[in-house]
């Protein structure tokens, strides 16, 4: 979801990087059934986006215990990076040999909630746009969909894909295709959002719906990062998105909230908006009260709070510059499912604060508190690092030779 995505997110290690949900993972994957047809499409329309290969991935066991949340909506499906008619997660990890996010998927599972999968987002090589037509770009989908026993799939369809005509017709027509292969299979298509409720490329997205005769469960827009400022430039965003629903279908406004779903952006936004708790309660609000079809959010690796807690005016793809309790951004996709957060959860795990022994290195210490830039260099586990980008409270090493650290060897 915008720039964030290229930036923090776009990269995806070969393992899973946080220990916390590799051990989860580990333990619970085995004897763990595919049963996915336990949830209502309301969960499915309430499930959050959680990275499960990038950005400190969390606990997903931790966050249904702390929250209640029973669906999580994994991203992203890419084409591979050097190009390719398959799928693969973040465009590094080929979903025909997975063997990390199937577990993921299959402890979520055993403690009785399920996953959407979502292709696209931003940055990246999207499979509409390597694939010839929308048949094998539905096949390549349907790999995806088979492999995981999914249930609910999002297309994230925006830059740069979106402006793209061709690509878009593929996408749209794969979509068609996995909906009339997969009976009962929940299909959101997720686009950029603006004040006007999208822009000249969503609308011409919605205009290649309406050619192909295809209708999905939602059309969902990101009002953030573009101008936005809090919850009321959100609703009426929704509220223009409406009409361009009514206007492009011939619905009416009923009919078009049916089919509408709201990606928020919880905390700082890439561009420096700031949405906050209050801001998630009353576009809740909106969406229940217009009885909308999805309410969801990028992302849980945000869902918790910065050290310091403004992270110092950045954006981070693994905390939300704002002040909060861990995952109560998840607790809003809890009450648009219909269900009761716990009131008292149980207390999270902090992050580990120190690192391994460095030997001889003569680089400062690596901190998870401090913040890092392009050239800075630390030491850790025995290593000199020196960083890519911007970053804090990402350990070297955890994400692999494409993560924010180039390991300079050992010390």
């Amino acid at each position: 979801m915008k720039r964030l995505r290229a930036v923090l997110c776009g990269a995806a290690a070969a393992a899973l990087a946080a220990a916390g949900l590799t051990a989860f993972a580990t333990s619970q994957a085995a004897g763990a059934t595919a049963d996915a047809s336990a949830l209502s499409n309301r969960w499915y329309a309430a499930a959050p986006y959680l990275m499960p290969h990038d950005n400190n991935p969390p606990d997903p066991g931790a966050i249904m215990d702390a929250t209640g949340l029973k669906a999580f909506q994994l991203a992203f499906i890419l084409a591979p990076n050097g190009g390719g008619c398959s799928p693969t997660w973040d465009g590094t990890s080929p979903v025909s040999s997975d063997t990390a996010v199937g577990s993921v998927i299959s402890a979520i599972r055993a403690k009785g909630g399920d996953v959407s999968v979502s292709i696209g987002g931003y940055g990246g090589t999207k499979l509409g746009q390597t694939c010839s037509d929308a048949a094998s770009t539905a096949a390549a989908y349907q790999q995806v969909i088979t492999k995981y026993q999914l249930k609910a799939i999002d297309f994230d369809l925006e830059e740069p894909e979106y402006e793209n005509t061709a690509a878009i017709a593929r996408e749209i027509g794969a979509a068609k295709i996995l909906q009339q292969n997969n009976p009962g299979l929940y299909v959101s298509v997720t686009t950029a959002g603006t004040a006007d409720g999208t822009g000249w490329f969503g609308k011409q997205m919605l205009l290649e719906a309406k050619s192909q005769g295809f209708t999905p469960n939602n059309f969902s827009i990101m009002p953030f990062d573009g101008g936005f400022n809090g919850a009321s430039a959100q609703t009426s965003a929704l509220t223009n998105f409406n009409s361009v629903l009514q206007s492009t279908f011939g619905w009416d406004a009923a009919t078009a909230y049916a089919h509408e779903g709201f990606s928020g952006m919880n905390g700082r936004s890439d561009t420096g908006e700031y949405f906050s708790q209050a801001d998630f309660q009353t576009v809740l609000d909106f969406a229940t009260g217009h009885h909308m079809d999805r309410f969801t959010f990028w992302s849980l690796n945000r869902d918790r709070q910065c050290t310091p807690v403004d992270n110092n005016g950045q954006t981070s793809g693994t905390c939300s510059s704002v002040a909060q309790s861990s995952w109560d951004f998840a607790k809003y996709s809890v009450k648009f499912a219909g269900a009761t957060p716990p009131t008292s959860p149980p207390p999270t795990t902090a992050p580990p604060t120190s690192q391994p022994p460095t030997g001889s290195c003569s680089a400062v210490a690596w901190s998870s508190s401090a913040v890092y830039t392009q050239g800075n260099t630390v030491s850790y586990g025995g290593h000199t690092w020196k960083a890519k980008w911007w970053t804090q409270n990402e350990a070297p090493g955890t994400t692999g030779e494409w993560g924010v650290w180039q390991d300079l060897g050992a010390c």
